[in-house]
């Protein structure tokens, strides 16, 4: 169900239009647009970065590790999804990789910046795409997956995206997140990012357990490459080396070894191994 904000009556795709009320969401750019007042300024992302970004997750070591993760999630929890809400798509790689692996399913994302929707759109014509609040979705049991895929991160009230997505999936369903972790790795690149927190070990778990859900599978991963990382945050932090999108580019053979190791650690995830360290933290949840 899409409820009315204004009036909590049914709404209908395409025009969304309450005949109760007469709220619709505005158009912007050719998007539906739920919160138009945050849609391209708001303290979440810097906007531009997605247009940089889009080219280097196709290749980029971490995107696409991350991406194989997500859909052997996707395949052991929920192997047949009808319907997959992703919240802050970003430039639509992940929901891309999604629509590959389920050709047959709805596909939805959402994201704050109108500005990210516009990439997004060129990689996946046939999801739907709108602009929204993470805070503040209209849907009520309506997907067989909600997932926010290192997003919640940049949102202040987390605890509220994690209501919003037990609200949004079916009784049943599953629930896919993704984190930074570990707070001593903070440096200049999470400043840049505009993350609000590194997750610590438990925290995801105990504030979705808060929010309805029942977590089903936790661990961490980039656990291989965890030494690597926190040299290279050490030295940002000593050089005072700001983040960014341009941060990313690595030379094409280290990019390939990285890649390989991240392939091992995915093989002892699938083996049923739980890390209890790593650069990123990815958590199944069921809604009960």
């Amino acid at each position: 169900m899409v409820a009315c904000p204004g009036c909590a009556s049914r709404l209908t795709a395409p025009a969304y239009r309450c005949a109760r009320c007469d709220f619709r969401p505005q158009t912007l750019r050719g998007f539906p647009s739920w919160a138009p007042g945050l849609a391209d300024q708001n303290d979440g992302f810097h906007e531009a970065d997605f247009a940089v970004l889009a080219p280097i997750e196709d290749r980029h070591f971490w995107f696409r590790a991350r991406n194989e993760l997500i859909l052997w999630a996707l395949r052991t929890y929920t192997p047949r999804p009808g319907s997959l809400l992703e919240i802050g798509c970003g430039t639509g790689f992940v929901l891309a990789g999604i629509a590959k692996a389920f050709p047959g399913a709805r596909l939805v994302g959402t994201e704050i910046f109108v500005e990210g929707l516009a990439v997004a759109a060129g990689r996946i014509p046939g999801a739907e795409l709108m602009q929204m609040d993470a805070r503040a979705l209209p849907f009520v049991d309506e997907f067989d997956v909600v997932a926010a895929l290192d997003v919640i991160e940049h949102v202040e009230e987390d605890e509220a995206v994690l209501r919003q997505m037990h609200r949004a999936v079916k009784p049943g369903g599953i629930g896919l997140i993704s984190v930074p972790q570990h707070m001593w790795l903070w440096s200049p690149v999470d400043e840049e990012a505009c993350h609000k927190r590194r997750y610590v070990v438990g925290e995801l778990e105990r504030k979705s357990a808060r929010a309805g859900f029942r977590v089903v599978r936790s661990t961490s991963f980039v656990t291989l490459l965890l030494p690597l990382l926190l040299l290279t945050r050490l030295l940002d932090r000593r050089r005072g080396r700001s983040g960014g999108p341009e941060s990313l580019r690595v030379h094409p053979v280290v990019n390939r070894v990285l890649e390989t190791v991240l392939g091992l650690e995915r093989a002892g995830i699938r083996a049923g191994l739980s890390l209890p360290v790593g650069g990123s933290r990815l958590v199944v949840l069921q809604k009960a």
